[in-house]
Parts: structure tokens; C-alpha cells; sequence
């Protein structure tokens, strides 16, 4: 499965590391690196994030990363990251589209 990442995934993953560099930059770094690394693996296994709670619509899935939520949405033969958001943030409809 391909992986597409949108702009405003790749926006909320560097605003979080920003955040993190704060008090370290290696950590910021190394968070990076393995969400990235994480959503990877969902190309072989899509359907292995689990459905949104706040939408009904089983194309749409998250995977949970530490305090953070991967939200994603597969479409043929495509996955499309569409945010990153802390588990304790409302999530807006209008970030899964």
C-alpha cells in the first residue's frame, strides 16, 4: 500500500517535535523517527490501526502512539495520513478530510 502523507500530517509532526526539541532535541529526533517508522508499517497491514470513535466510517483508522493519534484513511490501494493529534485533543471533522 502506497503512503501518502498530507500537508497538514507533515505540519502537526513537526510542530510536535519542535515542541519536544524544547527540552531535547535528540528526543524530538528520535519521536520523529519512529511515528514515522510506525506508520510505515501500516502499508503491509492497514487495516491494523483501529476505527475512530468519533466517525463511523471504516475507512478512516488511527494508530495510537504514545499520547499521540495517528489518524489515516485508506482509499483503494492508498493511505493517506491526514493528522497527528495528542490523544486529549478534540479531534475537528475538518482534519479528516
Amino acid at each position: 500500500m502506497k503512503i501518502l502523507w498530507t500537508e497538514r500530517a507533515i505540519e502537526r509532526i513537526s510542530e510536535i517535535a519542535k515542541y519536544i526539541a524544547y527540552d531535547s532535541p535528540l528526543a524530538a529526533e528520535r519521536w520523529a523517527e519512529k511515528i514515522i517508522q510506525k506508520v510505515e508499517a501500516l502499508s503491509e497491514f492497514p487495516k491494523s490501526g483501529r476505527k475512530i470513535p468519533e466517525l463511523n466510517k471504516k475507512e478512516y483508522r488511527e494508530l495510537v502512539f504514545g499520547n499521540y493519534r495517528v489518524i489515516y484513511k485508506t482509499s483503494g490501494e492508498t493511505m493517506y495520513v491526514l493528522t497527528v493529534r495528542h490523544f486529549k485533543q478534540i479531534l475537528p471533522i475538518e482534519e479528516t478530510k
